[in-house]
C-alpha cells in the first residue's frame, strides 16, 4: 500500500521526505542522505517490468505497477510530481492501492521563483507560463526509457487535483507552515502517518525535534555543497546544473519580484489566494 507525498514541483518534497527518513528510518532521528533514496520517486523505471519507449505511456502501466507494490503487502511512501488525474480512463492511482496523501501547497509567488531557477528560465514571464501550462510534463529519458515521465499540468489543476479529491485519506500543508512552525507541522504528518498505516507507536516527541533539526534547509543545503546530494540534475541545452536547494527563507516574492510580476500572480491566482488562505500583499 502506497502512501504518496504529493506536491507540484519546488513545494518542499524533499524537505517533507528528508524528515521522514529521519524520523521513520532511524532510531533517533538523525538524518541520514543514504536514507532519502529509500523513499522513491513515482514513476520511475524500477517500478515497471517493461520500457517505456514511447513518450507519455507511462500512463497505461500506473495500475499494474501499484498493483505490484499492494501484492508485497508493504507500505510504500512514494513521492509524485503527477496530478491526480486520469489519462484515456486510466487513472493516476485508485484507492484500492493507496493508504492516503500528503500534499504540500505552496505560495505559487514563491513556487515562481525556485521554478526559474531549477528550470533555468531567463524570466519571470517564461516561469509564469510554465506554471499556468496545462499540458506541462517533466520526464528524463534514461537509455530510451521514459519511465520517469510525470504528467504535471498547471500549478492551479496540481493542487485542485489532489486536494479536492475525496477519495482518499489525506493531510495538506503548506510550506509556510513547515518553515514557520515546523514542530506542529511534521508532528501532525508523523501523526497521519501512524493513523493511516495503523502504526502503534508513540508520537516520539524527541525524535521528532532531532528529525527537524538535522534536516534544516542549510544543514541539506550542505549536502548538495559536499556533493552528497544527488537529485539536481542538469537542465538540457543549459551548460550549468542549478541550485536544488536554492534561497529558503530568503525566498520571498515581495521583495524579489517586480510589481508587473506581482500584479500578473494576484490577478490570476486572485480566487486560488484567497481560497489557501495567502494574503494577497
Amino acid at each position: 500500500m502506497i502512501v504518496w507525498l504529493a506536491s507540484y514541483p519546488k513545494s518542499g518534497n524533499t524537505w517533507l521526505r528528508a524528515f521522514l527518513s529521519a524520523y521513520f528510518m532511524t532510531k533517533d532521528g538523525e538524518f541520514n542522505i543514504e536514507n532519502l533514496d529509500l523513499i522513491e520517486s513515482y514513476p520511475k523505471a524500477d517500478f515497471f517490468e517493461t520500457e517505456i519507449i514511447e513518450k507519455g505511456d507511462v500512463y497505461k502501466y500506473w495500475e499494474s505497477s501499484q498493483k505490484n507494490i499492494f501484492d508485497k503487502k508493504e507500505i510504500r511512501f512514494l513521492k509524485t510530481h503527477n496530478a491526480l488525474i486520469s489519462r484515456k480512463s486510466i487513472n493516476f492511482t485508485y484507492p484500492r492501492y493507496t493508504l492516503g496523501v500528503i500534499y504540500i501547497i505552496r505560495d505559487p509567488r514563491n513556487v515562481i521563483t525556485s521554478t526559474k531557477n531549477h528550470n533555468q528560465f531567463e524570466t519571470y514571464d517564461e516561469s509564469f507560463e510554465y506554471m499556468k501550462n496545462e499540458n506541462a510534463v517533466t520526464f528524463k529519458e534514461v537509455n530510451k526509457n521514459f519511465a520517469k515521465y510525470e504528467y504535471l499540468t498547471s500549478w492551479r489543476t496540481h493542487y485542485q487535483s489532489w486536494m479536492m479529491n475525496k477519495a482518499y485519506r489525506m493531510l495538506s500543508i503548506k510550506y509556510e507552515d513547515m518553515e514557520k512552525d515546523p514542530y506542529k507541522t511534521f508532528r501532525d504528518v508523523v501523526v497521519f502517518i501512524n493513523a493511516v498505516c495503523k502504526f502503534n507507536n508513540r508520537v516520539d516527541e524527541t525524535k521528532i525535534k532531532n528529525s527537524i533539526e538535522s534536516t534544516t534547509f542549510d544543514k541539506l543545503k550542505k549536502f548538495e555543497e559536499d556533493g552528497l546530494f544527488k537529485e539536481n540534475v542538469f537542465i538540457e541545452n543549459k551548460k550549468t546544473k542549478p541550485k536544488f536547494f536554492y534561497l529558503g527563507k530568503e525566498n520571498n516574492w515581495m521583495t524579489l519580484l517586480n510589481d508587473e510580476t506581482k500584479n500578473k500572480m494576484n490577478t490570476y491566482y486572485q480566487k486560488d489566494l484567497r481560497d489557501l488562505g495567502y494574503e494577497k500583499n
